[in-house]
């Protein structure tokens, strides 16, 4: 048996539905929520095999004794695609703030980049091989 498994990351938001509202957009779908009714603390969602979780910044210091950071550009969702001009349109149409327009980058790949309504960095990829 492997020590570790099922890796996923979790942001930390302000405001849980919006943030869970603004990944279902994407295409992520609910995985997991607690609690069940009314205004969750901790959402689950998976696209394509991937799992983030999205944590309320109250609940993590409060439950944990933790003190997240929930904005500004700590770290990144990579999410691939065949159309990057398309998806950074849709992002950004969603509500996502627009940082770097899409860009050639390594010869082989075009980029673009947002941070979802949190701050988080989220970069689009594809492959023009």
């Amino acid at each position: 048996m492997d020590l570790f498994r099922s890796p996923q990351i979790v942001l930390f938001t302000r405001d849980i539905n919006r943030a869970s509202d603004f990944y279902r957009a994407l295409g992520f779908e609910e995985a997991f929520r607690t609690p069940k009714t009314g205004t969750p603390i901790h959402v689950d969602l998976v696209l394509d095999g991937y799992r983030i979780g999205l944590a309320t910044e109250t609940s993590t210091r409060e439950d944990h004794g933790l003190e997240p950071v929930a904005s500004g550009q700590r770290a990144a969702v990579i999410l691939w695609t065949d159309d990057v001009p398309v998806a950074y349109a849709r992002l950004v149409e969603l509500g996502a703030n627009a940082i770097k327009p899409p860009e050639r980058w390594l010869e082989n790949l075009l980029i673009a980049w947002v941070e979802d309504p949190d701050g988080h960095l989220v970069q689009v990829v594809q492959s023009l091989k």
